[in-house]
Parts: structure tokens; sequence; C-alpha cells
């Protein structure tokens, strides 16, 4: 495992957000959801996130995640990702999103 310092740590803006729309994405290469997420004061986002195992739409909205903000734009089929969702594979390696216990204001940095 590759070391990293803290500045390299506090580049990478982990930020909190509020789901506020979740819809079908049929031309993903694998069961995946499309995403509307408000980070507050860095704006309202989308991103596409493989969570279709653990998660419904209706379940989503509302619920607070944790995304990288700052990575560029990436093309996903017909759609452009705008921020990545974090979470971590199960044992059978469906992702289970990273989350918070307490609500925090949505744009929040994980420090």
């Amino acid at each position: 495992m590759e070391t990293i310092s803290w500045n390299d740590f506090e580049r990478v803006e982990l930020r909190v957000g509020a789901v506020l729309e979740v819809v079908d994405f049929p031309e993903a290469r694998k069961p995946a959801y499309k995403i509307r997420v408000d980070f507050g004061e860095f704006g309202i986002r989308w991103s596409s996130a493989q969570i279709t195992k653990h998660y419904t739409k209706e379940e989503l909205v509302g619920r607070q995640i944790i995304g990288v903000i700052n990575f560029p734009k990436k093309q996903i089929a017909n759609f452009m990702s705008e921020f990545l969702v974090t979470g971590f594979a199960d044992e059978n390696g469906d992702i289970v999103l990273s989350s918070i216990d307490k609500k925090v204001p949505n744009g929040s940095k994980l420090v």
C-alpha cells in the first residue's frame, strides 16, 4: 500500500450531499441508477451508481451520501457523471454506500 501525505488527503473533496432524485440507467453495462445530489454551496450534480442490489430508488431519495466532487467529469454510456459516489464492496462485490450516521449540512467536507 502506498502512503500519502496529509496534503494529498486534503486535496480530495469528499463532500456530503442529499439525494434529490434517482432514475434507472438502462444504458449502463452493469445495473445502475442515475442520481441527482445536492452538495449545498457546490451545487446539484449527477452521477451514476451501481447500487441497485442494496437500495431502491425510493429509499435513496432524501438520504445523505458521500461523494468525491473534484474528479473530472466522466462519460458513462450516454451520460456524464459529475462526481464519484463512495461505497464498499460486500462479500458478493455489490456496493454498500459509505454514509454518515447524523445529518450534517450538505457540502460538508470529510475531515
